[in-house]
């Protein structure tokens, strides 16, 4: 094991002593994370899918006429692991119901996150409304769910309400809303929407949101407008997957493929100036 570190050490000494190989080595170097920035900028490599464009064409969410969460359905409070209902954990208020997958890899995070964000954007007192999370995977637990709010939050998660559901519990409240979330197991995560449940005090569903794209003034205004009693249109069909790569053709998706980009320029950058600082070394010994 100690080979590999020892031809490391090697090349950092080539390039900082004043040679014609470290100039070479250099360009080469140089020649090499261009290649690699280019496949960045092009796309990269095709990965294996389990799920077809078949599936993920149920990933939706499609809220019936007059659609209402179920208020009495049993749920465990993951903070307190008591169990209560999800009428009490409303309690009465506006709420912004937000489905995730507790231990998700992909969008469920800056979801949470963003939603947050925009909440307090409404300077709206968090008495005025509630602010809950779905975990739409049975298998996670308490643990995962606090992890997940402490990662992703901090300080900030004071207020949230996350919760675990049975597989029934899930399947009553999913088929309330219309919601439809599709797993694949060879990557273990789930295909779902990324969207945001609006409700009424008494549990309709007044609005249809998606998380990554909420403003604190729509979403006060949507927030009083569900605390009043008044229900909005809602969209028929809502298809912003939170899914890292498009399984249908094993390709990244838009947003995660510009992270990675982003991304691989700049450790690239880094090491260009790391090169750059050790070309001038190489200069001012040999001057």
């Amino acid at each position: 094991m100690a080979a590999p570190a020892h031809t490391s050490m090697r090349f950092v000494k080539r390039l900082s002593s004043p040679s014609p190989g470290a100039d070479r080595a250099i360009r080469s170097l140089i020649a090499a994370l261009l290649t690699i920035l280019g496949g960045l900028l092009v796309g990269p490599v095709p990965a294996r899918a389990r799920l077809v464009q078949a599936d993920l064409a149920h990933v939706a969410v499609a809220p019936p006429p007059s659609a209402r969460v179920p208020l009495e359905l049993a749920v465990t409070d993951a903070r307190t692991g008591r169990a209560t209902t999800l009428g009490q954990a409303l309690g009465g208020r506006a709420a912004l119901l937000l489905p995730v997958d507790y231990t998700c890899g992909n969008v469920c995070d800056p979801m949470v996150s963003m939603a947050a964000d925009a909440l307090a954007a409404t300077g709206l007192a968090a008495e005025h409304y509630a602010f809950v999370l779905v975990g739409i995977d049975p298998r996670d637990d308490a643990a995962a769910a606090r992890r997940m709010l402490a990662e992703t939050l901090g300080d900030r998660a004071a207020g949230i309400r996350p919760l675990l559901v049975s597989d029934a519990a899930l399947a009553a409240l999913t088929g309330a809303l219309g919601y439809k979330a599709v797993y694949d197991s060879g990557t273990d995560s789930f295909a779902h929407p990324a969207a945001a449940m609006l409700l009424a005090g008494d549990g309709r569903v007044a609005r249809v949101l998606s998380p990554l794209a909420l403003t604190g003034r729509d979403l006060r205004l949507a927030l009083t407008e569900a605390g009043e009693g008044r229900v909005g249109s809602l969209a028929d069909r809502l298809t912003l997957l939170c899914y890292g790569y498009d399984a249908a053709r094993g390709l990244y998706t838009p947003l995660v493929q510009r992270i990675l980009t982003v991304t691989g320029i700049a450790t690239i950058l880094g090491i260009g100036l790391l090169i750059v600082g050790l070309t001038r070394r190489t200069r001012l010994r040999a001057g």
